[in-house]
């Protein structure tokens, strides 16, 4: 076996062993080592060259971006908590509730913002589903379009800033987080209008799926109602606005130098802010927000060391350039790079949550994307775009395993009058996921929807730049390029001496 045999062996035995099913972190790590003693054996690199490695994985501990993961997993955490979900979906639902599919409008705006400040997919389909499942079958809502809302508006929360995602792919492709957190606002709309628009257009073709809710079943109205509705989303959008704008995360704002890190911090400290403006903020609270963010951060971490291990030999064997050569001869150029990419990762999402496929298989990527002229800011988007679906496949998403989990447990406590079947969880989710994929079909031919919202280039012709030396100017008013000048007439007018 050669060298050049090896490299693709090695990532399909990194396939395998992330099917298989035993924690990921730890299945690299195995793979990589075995595959580099192996190396090692047939002189393909020296030993010494895995001594790299504790190099490698300090490189990743003394990563101050990375400290950012467990001050924004805190924020959320505690925001999911603290009652943000119920009283934004009370409101909203009284709000939109009279109007056909208003029920569904609520639960997708609520997404969105939920989205933007607490990043926990896991939280926000469970307290979504618990307050808004019971009364969507209340009220007549087709059941397939109730789990399919509930399921994919609980996972735009991976797209829209501060994602979480969005911080890893800022490091693994080496850019900035304000500018991933500006190119992703473009998408975010669009899947938010795109979701809009399917309920919409449902309400028009099939309005027995979406009714709208008597409005006697209203118990606000006026500016009781509205009262309300702000009191819920004002301080989260001040929120939000102060960690985006303090690291330049939103377009043409920009209040302060901020790092990830300290942003952070900074809407660590708002959410208790928040969740004791709601009367929430208890010792039991916190510490379930402390324990889920020790657990998260603590899995990104192991995922991050075994991931370095396996790259490590993988580019020992020169992996990175078998993947290139490979991807680069792709017909269709960037365009038919990014359609295969897609659906590779579209298909390893089944098996994969974002944080494997971030820390193992963007690396690979990264590198080719930028020789072939791609913009990595609008490639990282397009790649978290692609993501969302990871959590919405039928039968593996993680979204509709939550709602399945959720769901039981109302129709055993009598909130809900009828089970929920698995197969309305998974065939409702199937159109969500289409749209899922029609936005990275736009994101792939309109770049503009992630490009229009960064920083445009400072474009300076430097042939009409001119350099001109200062004069210094002396006491009598003579400055020094005539002092110079007189100097030397002086000279020539001296008589030469004879030696």
């Amino acid at each position: 076996m050669t060298v050049e045999q090896f490299a693709p062996l090695m990532f399909l035995g990194l396939i395998l062993v992330m099917l298989i099913g035993f924690p990921v972190a730890f299945s690299l790590s195995a793979l990589g080592l075995l595959c580099g003693v192996y190396a090692i054996n047939m002189g393909w690199f020296p030993p010494n060259f895995l001594g790299n490695l504790p190099a490698n994985v300090f490189g990743i501990l003394s990563n101050e971006l990375l400290l950012a993961i467990p001050f924004f997993t805190l924020m959320g955490t505690l925001l999911e908590k603290c009652g943000l979900a119920e009283d934004m979906l009370d409101s909203m639902g009284q709000l939109f509730g009279p109007v056909r599919g208003g029920l569904g409008y609520s639960v997708i705006l609520v997404g969105f913002i939920l989205g933007a400040i607490t990043g926990t997919v896991a939280g926000q389909v469970i307290a979504m589903a618990m307050i808004s499942l019971p009364v969507m079958i209340r009220y007549g809502y087709n059941m397939r379009y109730a789990t399919g809302v509930l399921a994919a508006s609980g996972t735009i929360t991976q797209l829209v800033p501060p994602s979480l995602v969005l911080v890893v792919m800022a490091d693994q492709l080496g850019q900035s987080v304000g500018d991933m957190y500006k190119g992703a606002w473009g998408p975010s709309i669009l899947q938010i209008l795109f979701f809009a628009l399917y309920t919409f257009f449902l309400g028009r073709l099939f309005p027995h799926h979406v009714p709208g809710v008597p409005k006697e079943a209203r118990t606000l109205n006026g500016w009781a109602l509205w009262r309300k509705c702000l009191r819920g989303i004002i301080p989260s959008a001040v929120l939000i606005f102060a960690v985006l704008g303090s690291m330049g995360g939103l377009p043409g704002i920009d209040i302060a130098i901020a790092t990830p890190t300290e942003a952070g911090a900074m809407g660590a400290v708002g959410a208790f802010i928040l969740a004791w403006m709601h009367k929430r903020l208890d010792f039991a609270i916190v510490k379930d927000a402390l324990g889920g963010t020790m657990r998260i951060t603590a899995m990104v971490v192991f995922i991050l060391i075994g991931s370095r291990v396996f790259s490590l030999v993988f580019q020992g064997v020169d992996g990175g350039k078998w993947i290139e050569h490979l991807l680069t001869g792709l017909p269709g150029g960037q365009t038919g790079f990014l359609i295969v990419v897609n659906i590779f990762i579209f298909f390893l999402a089944f098996f994969l949550d974002f944080f494997e496929i971030a820390f193992i298989i963007l690396p690979m990527l990264g590198p080719v994307a930028a020789k072939m002229g791609i913009d990595l800011i609008w490639f990282g988007v397009l790649i978290c775009v692609n993501m969302q679906t990871s959590f919405m496949h039928p039968p593996f998403g993680f979204a509709l395993f939550y709602l399945r989990g959720i769901s039981d447990t109302l129709f055993k406590n009598g909130s809900i009058e009828k089970k929920v079947e698995s197969k309305d969880i998974y065939l409702g989710a199937i159109p969500w996921v289409i749209l899922q994929l029609l936005l990275v079909v736009v994101v792939i031919f309109f770049p503009q929807t992630v490009t229009a919202f960064l920083d445009k280039p400072i474009n300076v012709d430097l042939s009409t730049i001119q350099l001109e030396a200062p004069t210094e100017n002396y006491d009598d008013g003579t400055d020094e390029q005539q002092k110079i000048k007189d100097l030397n007439n002086s000279l020539d007018a001296e008589p030469k001496k004879s030696p």
